[in-house]
Parts: structure tokens; sequence; C-alpha cells
């Protein structure tokens, strides 16, 4: 209780409650109500952190789902478990609804699941001092989720989500989708009828908001050589073999096209030798070979990240032209893989900068300006950006996404749920 009562202290600051002189009157009780509510919401948080809810472990996401569906019925949501094909082999996606006639239809996005699956060692909800907490996904992003749903509790303790529309699609697989095209068909078919995307992947801090995002998408390198005694290797009749054609590809590869603004492109794997295999499910593959040996098989597997359709395009056909030229006694193929699309930065998401920095001006939490697209990953938002305009970005700070002792910054936290709070009011008038 004591740690509770410290953070409702430093949520308000003598510096917001001066701001608040330029926030209407419904503005000003919304954050109140979000001080008043905060110990549920830290509550909820630590809730859904102690659930695993690894991509792979479908129980697990069902559950971190059911519960944010016994909350948001709470606040007068129609919630709904949305399955995917079996083939995808994934738990679905949570989805609550209102509807209504006035104010913008907004499209709010999340993900319930995280890249910590059940055999990983389990890290809870933990406080490591007054302003920092620890938990998988804390900030990656059951942060950012619960942000949400405290944004849109205070809203309707006021009333004012009545006659609104507001979609919440919190997915289940974000971290390790089993089939794209087939897992998000309703996702993109809902956010046709609204007119704003938000999302709440991780913030960086106060000061900036995401209103452009690289894509993500895969590719897959195959060599073969001639299988001879290594002592006639570069000779004519034996060449070079199939890892001397892997590294002369990526070398080039680097040497081409490395430095391109927003683009890269990273070998995460390479297996080469006499006999190689591989499961593309579980990233595992064998190799059998001998250093005597001119290698016959080499196998590469990597990502492609790029801003807008035109700059894959393009990467993709000059690495296959690389690909394409092969040393003596070789030969090679690259095939590629579509991922996650980016989301390219439209005029309309700079307008909605300017809405949120208003916001946070008003706050007196300084000025927000949109940041670098290169220094975000791929994330669900770019699935609608050509549909509707959007924001990313908006969820909980921290640090260590991904990796063991993942954080929260606890400090950070309340008002990041006051500011997209009263920029959820201010989009619905």
């Amino acid at each position: 209780m004591k740690k509770f009562t410290l953070i409702l202290i430093l949520a308000v600051s003598p510096l917001f409650s001066f701001a608040q002189q330029k926030l209407n009157k419904d503005e000003q009780k919304l954050i109140e109500l979000i001080d008043k509510n905060y110990q549920e919401t830290v509550a909820l948080l630590e809730e859904v952190i102690n659930i695993n809810s690894g991509s792979l472990n479908k129980e697990g996401v069902r559950e971190v789902g059911r519960v944010f569906a016994r909350e948001f019925e709470k606040i007068g949501f129609q919630t709904e478990w949305v399955e995917v094909p079996a083939e995808v082999n994934r738990a679905g996606h949570f989805v609550a609804t209102r509807k209504g006639t006035k104010g913008k239809k907004l499209f709010l996005i999340g993900h319930i699941d995280t890249v910590f699956e059940k055999d990983m060692p389990f890290t809870p909800f933990t406080w490591l001092n007054d302003s920092t907490a620890t938990g998988q996904g804390a900030n990656d992003m059951k942060g950012g989720d619960v942000l949400v749903f405290a944004s849109l509790k205070a809203l309707h303790e006021l009333g004012l989500l009545e006659d609104r529309t507001v979609t919440v699609y919190f997915m289940g697989d974000e971290e390790s989708s089993g089939d794209n095209e087939l897992s998000r068909r309703d996702f993109i078919e809902r956010s046709k009828s609204h007119d704003i995307a938000l999302g709440y992947e991780t913030a960086q801090g106060f000061n900036t908001v995401t209103v452009a995002r690289r894509g993500s998408s895969g590719w897959t390198l195959k060599t073969s050589g001639r299988q001879s005694h290594s002592s006639g290797v570069f000779r004519e009749s034996v060449g070079y073999g199939a890892i001397y054609e892997a590294a002369r590809i990526l070398t080039e590869f680097r040497e081409e096209l490395a430095g391109e603004q927003y683009l890269t492109f990273n070998p995460g794997q390479i297996i080469g030798g006499s006999d190689i295999s591989y499961d593309d499910i579980t990233g595992r593959g064998e190799a059998l070979g001998k250093t005597n040996i001119v290698a016959r098989e080499a196998y590469v597997t990597g990502d492609l990240r790029f801003l807008g359709e035109e700059q894959k395009e393009r990467t993709r056909a000059k690495m296959k032209e690389i690909v394409d030229r092969n040393l003596n006694q070789t030969d090679a193929e690259i095939t590629f893989r579509d991922g996650i699309p980016s989301m390219s930065p439209r005029e309309e998401n700079f307008e909605l900068a300017a809405v949120l920095n208003q916001v946070s001006l008003d706050m007196g939490l300084g000025e927000v300006k949109p940041g670098d697209p290169g220094s975000r990953g791929a994330a669900d938002i770019a699935y609608v950006a050509e549909i509707l305009p959007g924001l990313d970005g908006l969820g909980a700070s921290g640090r260590g996404a991904h990796a063991p002792g993942e954080t929260i910054n606890m400090k950070q936290f309340p008002d990041l749920i006051k500011r997209n709070t009263i920029l959820l009011y201010r989009l619905t008038r």
C-alpha cells in the first residue's frame, strides 16, 4: 500500500496542476479519475503480466483475453474472441466494441501475446524501485493494453463514451504470426468502418510519437556447389563450393545495398556443408561436412526492413541480381516472403501528431514530435496504414523489450495514461 501511495503522489506534479488551467472541466475530471483509479490500474497490469502469454501458449493468450473481457464488459463494451483458421495455429484475438454516431470512430490497436514462451524462465511483475517495475511483456506491450483500458474506463465513468464508436483490437499473435494474411483478415476488414487508428506499442518517452514505421519481410538464400576434395577448390573443374558462393552474395549485399536510409537486411542464420537440413518452424538446422570437402549446400535466412513498397521491391530486385551472378561451378536462388508492411508517413498522420502535441502542451508535459521511422520495428498498425490515418508508440515506456528484465517506467505511466485519455476525448468530440 505504501508503494501505491507514493506513485499516486508522483502522478500529479505542480507543473501538471498548473497546466490544468488549459484543460476544460471534463478534461480536468478525467485527470482526477485516472488518479482515483490508479491502484486498480496497477493491479490489472500486475494480473495480466503474471499470465504467461507467449505467442505459442494459446491457452495463456486466451486467459489474458478473458481478463480484458471481464474488465471491458464492466465499462459498457461488447467483447468477443476472434478465432483464426486452424492452420494459423495461434490463439486468436480479443476485440471490444462500442458503437455510436458522434465524433471520430477510433480503432485502438494492441497485442496480448509476448515473446516469452512457457519453456523460458518466467519473470513476474516485480517492483525494482519506486519508479520502475519488471515483468514479461511489461512495456511490449501489456502496459500499453492496460493504458488503453484505463483511458476508456475514465471516459466511460464520466459518460463521455455515450454514442461514440470505439473498437479495441488486441492481437494474439503479433510477436509470432502463423500466417499474416489469414490472421489479419478480420483485423483489416473491421478497420474500414473507422476514421483513425491508434497503436499502443512502446512509447519512446513523452516527447516522441510514431507517424511512420518500417515494414518487415523475410528472405531465404540457398546455394549449391560441386562436392569434391578440398585440394581442388578454385580449380575450373571444381569451382568454389556452396559456402564461398553464399559468402560472396552476402558480401555484395552489404557492399552494394548498405547505407540507404531506412533500409536494413540482416542474415540471421547460415549453415553449410556436404549435407544440411533446416526446420522453418523451429529455426533449427544441422550440417554435415568436413574441412577437406568442398561444400555442396549452404542455407541462409534473413530479414529485410523497409519504408514503403517501392523501397522493398527495388531492394529485392537488386538482391536477386546479385544472387544470379554465381561463382564458377555454383548455383544460387533467393526467395522472399512478405511479413508486416510498412506504415508510410501520411500527411494526416502528421496532423494527428499535431493534435497530440497540443494535448501535451496543454497538460504541461512538453512538446511531442514525430520520431524517426528507422528507430521503430514493424507493428500491426501497418496493416491498416493505407486505410486509416494513425499514430503509434502511444503505450507504456520502458526498456529491454524482448529480453529478460524487460521494464516499465512507472513514473511516466500515469501521465501517459492521462495524455492518452485527453487525446481520445478530443478526437471523439
